[in-house]
């Protein structure tokens, strides 16, 4: 794959939108990959019905998967944040069609990612539409999720695979399904959603970072006592490394958590972690990060362009609430920049997909240096909040 250079729509630009890129370009090209997408969709589809989202590209083809897999709410939402900006109908008609195929994890009590499958799906859905129908599946899904909360942990438990490595496992990319609890509460007036998400940001914030506010990717707990048993990492380089995307997670997650509850310790957690990623020694000067800040063979290791994506979107959040608001949106401005500028596949490239180069698992040699639908989702919604002031 080769990165976009000079065809790259990326400039800077003066005032609030500071290093901001021209949006009309550039989502002018994200609809022409999303349609060149679209069109491979059928042929990577075959006879597998079960197979319904667009998750990256391998062995040089265009990967689906089926709803179940805990991206498969991306591509629905890459599809809503096209009819957001453009306000196109037919942006629109393939975002409900896309969104309608996750419907059924609604009642999925076998996984933790109800908040990336069916919040980035429906819940962008609703937000553009009010359709009441989408409501009723946010609050199901909640009602779902809320079953895996363990009240003598306090938390959500993330995995039920590996069961002989982990007793109860909870990852820190478990903090961005919280939003779906916080918006059924918001939507049901049920305090249960809220509470059980104050609980599992609180014990997050606990016991998953170290002093310096890096996070670990795993914590295993105790059921019995909700003592700590052990803290590892499974897709950063090692168990006391900084794995560049949870670290991600971590900032978004406290940033959305502070919209919900105003609570100063998540506005706190998050300016923390954010410091954090932003100073750390091995930053790319184009703040796009490799794919673990401690990885031993820096800087000739892997990028993770959805890590930057994530960082991006969560530092225009945090920029609404931080006395350091023109710092954090000065940085994502940057991000969102170079991005643009180096990361972008060319047009009718890559099976339609936006970013080039992130890195799903480095260690298990899993979606190296590939394109992600996540990375594009939260690129997306990245240049969307940043654009509002």
């Amino acid at each position: 794959m080769r990165v976009l250079g000079s065809l790259a729509m990326g400039v800077f630009m003066c005032g609030a939108l500071q290093a901001q890129v021209k949006l009309p370009k550039v989502f002018a090209d994200a609809e022409k990959q999303t349609e060149v997408m679209l069109k491979a969709v059928p042929q990577a589809k075959g006879d597998k019905p079960e197979l319904v989202s667009p998750r990256t590209i391998e062995n040089g083809k265009l990967k689906l998967v089926a709803s179940r897999d805990w991206t498969s709410g991306f591509f629905p939402g890459v599809l809503w944040f096209l009819y957001e900006y453009t306000g196109k109908q037919e942006w629109q008609t393939q975002a409900r069609a896309y969104t309608a195929n996750i419907e059924r994890e609604k009642t999925n009590g076998g996984t933790h990612d109800m908040g990336f499958k069916v919040y980035c799906s429906f819940g962008t859905g609703y937000r553009l539409t009010n359709d009441a129908a989408y409501k009723d599946v946010i609050i199901q899904s909640a009602k779902t999720l809320s079953t895996r909360f363990n009240p003598k942990v306090g938390c959500l438990r993330s995995w039920d695979h590996h069961k002989e490595v982990w007793g109860f496992p909870v990852i820190i990319d478990n903090m961005m399904n919280l939003e779906l609890l916080f918006e059924a509460t918001r939507l049901t007036g049920d305090s249960s959603f809220h509470k059980i998400a104050v609980s599992h940001a609180n014990t997050t914030m606990k016991n998953h970072f170290r002093a310096d506010y890096s996070s670990y990717h795993v914590i295993d707990y105790d059921t019995l006592t909700g003592a700590v048993v052990k803290k590892n990492t499974h897709q950063g380089y090692s168990h006391e490394s900084a794995w560049s995307r949870g670290q991600a997670w971590g900032l978004y997650g406290y940033a959305m958590c502070y919209r919900y509850t105003k609570d100063p310790a998540y506005l706190a957690q998050a300016e923390h972690i954010a410091s954090f990623i932003l100073k750390h020694p091995h930053m790319p000067k184009d703040l796009v990060p490799y794919y673990d800040f401690d990885a031993p063979g820096i800087p000739n290791e892997p990028r993770d362009a959805s890590a930057a994506a994530v960082i991006a979107s969560g530092l225009y959040e945090l920029s609404g609430y931080s006395k350091e608001a023109k710092y954090y949106r000065k940085t994502a401005d940057k991000i969102v920049s170079n991005l643009t500028q180096s990361y972008r596949s060319p047009i009718s490239e890559n099976f339609g997909f936006l970013l080039l180069h992130s890195t799903g698992s480095k260690p298990s040699n899993s979606e190296v240096d590939v394109p992600l639908n996540y990375a594009d989702y939260y690129y997306l919604e990245a240049l969307l909040r940043g654009r509002k002031k």
